[in-house]
């Protein structure tokens, strides 16, 4: 069985449990069609124009301005951008990921790559802010401030190690 059919199958074999769960009124079952619907509205909210923000950054970031900002430099300017990029991005991993790709494709480091992906999950803009008006904004910028040496040396040493093993990303193959 392919794939594609095993995808299908499983997706059939949680609909039908989901049913069953609704209509015998299984608690456990409900609360994981609950949890579904809610992932799944997140997902439709939030993916179309997240992807639609990825392409027009495919089109519109020149592979040279990718390389200079983030590619095949010692400038440590590249981290500082990775960051910046990272704290705009709204969507965390789901947009992080897509995006991280077609900066790769561009040219980017490594290192560079690492550092945007980890600081997509710890700088996003509206978290910060939030973050700040429930903990305090001392809190807020030590944690800030605390992570961006220990996101950096991570992404250096990561990134050493996969260009050291010629590490390439994986295709996809479409069935």
């Amino acid at each position: 069985m392919n794939k594609k059919k095993m995808n299908y199958l499983i997706f059939g074999i949680f609909s039908l449990f989901s049913l069953v769960s609704i209509i015998s009124g299984y608690e456990p079952g409900i609360r994981v069609w609950d949890n579904f619907v809610v992932f799944a509205r997140d997902m439709v909210l939030i993916l179309p124009p997240a992807f639609a923000l990825i392409g027009l950054f495919d089109v519109w970031a020149k592979r040279d301005k990718v390389e200079k900002h983030f590619g095949n430099t010692n400038n440590p300017m590249r981290f500082v951008w990775s960051i910046l990029l990272a704290s705009t991005t709204v969507g965390g991993t789901f947009v992080a990921f897509p995006l991280a790709n077609s900066m790769h494709h561009k040219g980017a480091k490594f290192s560079s790559i690492i550092t945007y992906i980890t600081a997509a999950s710890l700088f996003m803009i509206p978290m910060t802010i939030m973050e700040a008006s429930m903990l305090g904004i001392k809190f807020t910028l030590i944690r800030l401030i605390g992570s961006v040496p220990f996101i950096i040396f991570g992404a250096i040493v990561l990134g050493r190690y996969l260009e050291k093993h010629h590490y390439t990303l994986p295709v996809i193959e479409e069935d």
